[in-house]
């Protein structure tokens, strides 16, 4: 059983045919045979991917691959070569190559796999070799399925024979795949260029009307995106799938693809109480912004290397930015739901010394070192970066509110809009001048474009929120300011002391103190720190100003030094109380539902 599509297609034989089965998914294997046929190199070099699609980071998905073995058309074995660490030549072929290898994974996320007996969770990156030189050859794949109640959701294309079919590599390995006793809903959507079915597949352990309810959502979600672009990408094949697993056993995870997302949750939607829609929303966005629209430097996506963009403020940001606003005016969030979550990420950005390193674009070259990238020295992120997907998150709400405030009948949407007709459905790769342009023509005035993204996209500066919430009838002001506070730092009981167990952060007091991380604080003025609890006390004896005297234990030694209290970082948002007419049309134009 598939839900990949409606209808099956004919298709000639391809030169690349997969053939993947799951006889030990106990032990979360599975067994992958590939072909190629019409060799014409006189060494054929696979590969293993070193990236992912949606990913930046690189990941050796070769480390899971073993008992690989190459043979010709006949069945002779063929000598196999180890050229790298994730790449192979097959010598002494007869112009068709025969591989059989298995597959280890137990991770279900957007960029790993899970095999187990309840399911075959799939990435093809971390699944199939490949070989270059076929690169833009399409390629069958057939799935085994061990249980009669299992099918297949994908975005590959279901092929009469019941296997499944990819253009080239790039679609290939865009196009992940649960196999599973799923449920599944679907549903059609339309505008004046064309109809797509959508489909909803979700492995969980929950009920069929938490279900219906899910999708109820779901489908406001996707009717109030295409609201902002005026029309649905161009699915392929006609068809888009999100791909959910909401089990215990799995990692959370978004992960966005061409014409379906993953989604991924080992809370069921019941005790997340569907927060999970957050993430749906975030990876729809995608099929416009990052899928089709797409920044320059992310093409083509290279499967050997890190993918390094300039532009993730925008592609990830922007679409965080979105993710949440949509939910908003869906009312999935009401007004203040949606401003605890805003002003949370304005106060990450505000709060973060990383602003006088790096700037959204500085920030955005750092995903192949922060993106699930895996290393075991320390780092020191808490001082140095900020997420592109906040930072831009937070750019995009200047942008948008900025338009709105200053610009009559603007706003961030006519600008993705823009940016879409010009780019997203034409699939032309954007530059940052490109961005820049269509800014300017949008406001009709290149200075203010120019002046925005010297300042806050090249910049570290950010502009002064307070008075573009005031706009819309919203109060942005300090959260605790009588509050004494020495650190943010996460603190962790331990030998009758309180041990630092995070970085302390540029221009907090304790950091100005010298403690860091690992450091056990041992007094402060005449109380002893033996708990949170008592932390929490001795802060309330004190006021913003304040000085006393801490002691504190780094590596072995004891230190005595003088820390002067500030005042509890953080903004709180809220309405304002007497907001005029004007303010809440604009707030009305901003946050809710538009026809």
């Amino acid at each position: 059983m598939s839900v990949c599509q409606a209808g099956a297609v004919t298709q000639s034989k391809p030169l690349v045919s997969y053939q993947l089965s799951f006889n030990n998914r106990a032990h979360h294997e599975a067994e992958v045979v590939v072909r190629f046929d019409s060799v014409s190199s006189a060494y054929l070099l696979l590969s293993m991917s070193s990236a992912s699609p949606g990913r930046y980071a690189p990941h050796a998905f070769a480390k899971n691959v073993y008992g690989l073995k190459a043979m010709d058309s006949a069945g002779n074995v063929l000598p196999l070569q180890r050229i790298s660490p994730s790449q192979w030549s097959v010598a002494q072929h007869d112009g068709t190559v025969i591989l059989k290898y298995k597959v280890y994974g137990d991770r279900g996320d957007g960029t790993y796999n899970q095999i187990d007996r309840t399911h075959a969770h799939l990435n093809m990156p971390a699944t199939l070799l490949f070989a270059q030189d076929y690169a833009k050859q399409s390629a069958s794949v057939r799935f085994d399925l061990p249980d009669p109640s299992w099918a297949v959701a994908t975005q590959l294309q279901l092929q009469a024979d019941g296997s499944y079919m990819a253009p080239d590599l790039q679609y290939l390995m865009d196009s992940p795949v649960e196999l599973s006793a799923f449920s599944q809903r679907s549903w059609t959507v339309a505008d004046q260029q064309s109809q797509a079915t959508i489909q909803l597949v979700l492995h969980h352990q929950g009920t069929e009307q938490q279900l219906d309810l899910f999708v109820q959502k779901a489908k406001a979600v996707v009717a109030e995106q295409y609201k902002i672009f005026g029309e649905y990408p161009k699915f392929d094949y006609g068809h888009y799938v999100f791909i959910a697993d909401y089990l215990p056993h799995v990692d959370g995870d978004g992960m966005e693809h061409r014409n379906s997302t993953i989604l991924t949750d080992e809370r069921s939607l019941e005790e997340a109480n569907f927060a999970q829609l957050e993430t749906l929303s975030h990876e729809f966005f995608h099929a416009w912004n990052v899928e089709r629209l797409r920044p320059a430097d992310l093409e083509p996506f290279d499967f050997q290397r890190a993918n390094m963009s300039r532009h993730l403020w925008f592609a990830e940001g922007i679409t965080n930015y979105y993710g949440k606003l949509v939910l908003s005016r869906t009312g999935h969030f009401d007004l203040t739901t949606y401003l605890d979550k805003t002003v949370a990420a304005l106060n990450k950005v505000q709060q973060s010394p990383g602003r006088q390193f790096f700037s959204a674009t500085g920030m955005s070259e750092m995903a192949p070192f922060v993106d699930a990238a895996v290393s075991v020295d320390p780092t020191n992120y808490a001082n140095s970066y900020i997420s592109y997907y906040t930072y831009g998150e937070i750019l995009g709400l200047a942008l948008d509110l900025t338009l709105r405030t200053q610009f009559e009948g603007l706003s961030l949407d006519l600008l993705m809009r823009k940016l879409w007709l010009e780019y997203g459905k034409t699939e032309r790769p954007y530059t940052e001048q490109d961005l820049q342009q269509a800014l300017a023509e949008l406001t009709a005035n290149p200075d203010f474009a120019s002046n925005f993204f010297t300042r806050y996209i090249h910049g570290q500066h950010l502009p002064d929120f307070t008075a573009l919430f005031a706009a819309m009838g919203l109060r942005l002001s300090p959260a605790n300011p009588t509050q004494a506070f020495l650190t943010a730092a996460t603190l962790l009981e331990q030998d009758k002391a309180l041990k630092v167990d995070s970085n302390t952060l540029i221009g907090t007091p304790l950091y100005q103190a010298g403690v860091d991380k690992g450091d056990l604080l041992l007094k402060l003025g005449r109380y002893k720190l033996s708990s949170t609890a008592q932390w929490n006390k001795v802060l309330a004896h004190y006021k913003p100003g304040d000085s006393a005297e801490l002691s504190f234990s780094s590596r072995g030694q004891t230190y005595t030094t003088t820390v002067t209290f500030a005042a509890q970082p953080g903004l709180s948002l809220v309405e304002q109380k007497k907001a005029n007419a004007e303010q809440l049309a604009k707030r009305a134009l901003w946050l809710k539902a538009q026809p």
